[in-house]
């Protein structure tokens, strides 16, 4: 599937949720399905400045070129968060992923619905996805993949 087909499936699945109530219960339950992170990239080098809560994020390039994340974070609203960007952005090309325009937050009134700093928190983690994706495009380049 492509970023923007995982994109409109989320929208789709928010737009039979009114309340924001159990949006973010919806939110949580997607952060319970979140797979575990390994305790060796929870450490401050993986941390995601600008985060009210604490989170963690790393990238690996798997032999297809493709960028997988791994991530968590220390609060449940958070967690859901981020495996929402996870099931846009894993496994894609790092060109796709540096290139994607995530729509979704805005149509699914994300944005809007966080606290000032859980916002902050979610531009910080979104770019930080956006630089791993810029950074493993540049290294394919230069070994001319």
């Amino acid at each position: 599937m492509t970023i923007n087909e995982i994109q409109d499936e989320i929208i789709e699945e928010f737009a039979d949720i009114d309340d924001w109530m159990d949006r973010y219960a919806y939110i949580i339950d997607m952060g319970n399905t979140l797979p575990p992170m390994p305790e060796e990239y929870k450490t401050p080098q993986y941390i995601i400045e600008g985060c009210q809560s604490r989170a963690w994020l790393h990238a690996d390039i798997t032999p297809e070129g493709l960028i997988h994340f791994t991530a968590d974070s220390d609060a449940i609203i958070v967690k859901g968060i981020i495996s929402m960007l996870l099931k846009v952005l894993n496994d894609h090309s790092p060109a796709e992923i540096a290139d994607a325009d995530l729509y979704f937050i805005d149509k699914i009134g994300l944005a809007e619905n966080l606290s000032p700093t859980r916002s902050n928190g979610l531009a910080a983690l979104v770019k930080q996805m956006k630089l791993y994706a810029i950074a493993y495009k540049a290294k394919l380049e230069n070994e001319g993949k």
